[in-house]
């Protein structure tokens, strides 16, 4: 594995919780299995934008495409502003998990920031920059997650969601 990891201690249930697998390929004991370290930082980057009202929140799966990484987290905000807020709230959100990231870049300008965690790169974008790089259709090919923030009211209504 790459990167710098030692969520092992705090998400012990998240890694089994992601995905399930057909009922015959599980011991009937076993209900869940093992989800890469990386896509649990990914889902956590993704969720931590939303709480700063980042928009077009999409987690592309870059494994078995290229070796550079693991995930692409691509966020949109609609401001300056929102762009630094967005990232400052990921790298504290994710130091409180003991993620530090390898390298980060754009926060002078603010259009496009990175936030580079090896396995995982953040993108944050205004608008504008998005379109134009648009890093969704240069990696088509890979499988795209839209992570949306559930209404308070969807919260209340089932609250194991």
């Amino acid at each position: 594995m790459r990167g710098n990891s030692s969520r092992r201690n705090d998400f012990p249930l998240l890694k089994r919780m992601f995905m399930t697998i057909p009922e015959h390929q599980v011991p009937v004991t076993h209900e869940a299995f093992d989800v890469a370290e990386s896509q649990l930082l990914a889902r956590r980057a993704a969720e931590l934008s939303l709480e700063k009202k980042a928009e077009d929140v999409k987690i592309l799966d870059l494994r078995g495409i290229t070796s550079m990484t693991d995930f692409f987290v691509i966020v949109t905000a609609d401001s300056e502003r929102k762009a630094k807020a967005v990232a400052e709230h990921i790298v504290d959100g994710l130091k409180e998990d003991g993620e530090r990231p390898m390298h980060i870049e754009g926060l002078d300008s603010l259009r496009w920031v990175l936030l580079d965690y090896v396995d995982v790169v953040v993108h944050i974008f205004q608008t504008d920059d998005r379109k134009f790089y648009d890093l969704e259709s240069l990696w088509s090919d890979a499988p795209v997650t839209r992570v949306v923030d559930l209404p308070p009211d969807a919260v209340e209504a089932n609250p194991e969601a």
